[in-house]
């Protein structure tokens, strides 16, 4: 019996220092005149924890364990890319993807007039359908502080099942 299988994945970046600024990528997106994250890559939070969920559901390890930041070559790479390589390996580990869903915690942007447009670029990514919200924590915390931005995200995968011996796959 085929049965669906969930992930959750988590990801936390804080806004970069005033001493090196960088540009805002949110949800696969550049967000002109908005503070940038820091991280590793591009800080794209929200595309960062749809890897994690899709790695989750399946077993395979997390973000750090596929694209850690022992890999200088991924210095400043883009969120979408890297979720977009993800549901490769995820593929490749013999799972289709059914949806991943995001919902990210901060203060700005103003994420509703471009939901469409970051659901289109996600969901290109991924080959499945990505929804993404967005909410505040109502002042509390470090996002209601305006330190940073996180987001939370799962991820339904099926196994492929295998071809009955002497078929091609």
């Amino acid at each position: 019996m085929l049965l669906p299988r969930t992930g959750i994945g988590v990801d936390v970046h804080a806004y970069a220092s005033d001493d090196d600024p960088r540009p805002l990528w949110l949800g696969g997106l550049f967000w002109e005149g908005e503070r940038g994250l820091a991280g590793h890559s591009d800080g794209d939070c929200v595309a960062h924890a749809a890897a994690d969920a899709l790695f989750s559901a399946c077993g395979i390890g997390d973000l750090g364990t596929h694209f850690g930041t022992d890999r200088p070559e991924l210095a400043g790479a883009s969120g979408v890319t890297l979720l977009g390589e993800a549901a490769r390996i995820v593929r490749a580990a013999g799972f289709e993807i059914g949806n991943v869903a995001v919902q990210f915690v901060a203060n700005r942007p103003k994420f509703g007039p471009r939901r469409e447009e970051s659901q289109r670029v996600l969901s290109e990514a991924v080959g499945a359908p990505v929804s993404v919200t967005a909410t505040t924590s109502d002042g509390l915390g470090f996002t209601g502080r305006g330190e940073g931005i996180s987001a939370v995200a799962t991820a339904l995968v099926c196994t492929v099942p295998a071809a009955p011996a002497g078929e091609p796959a």
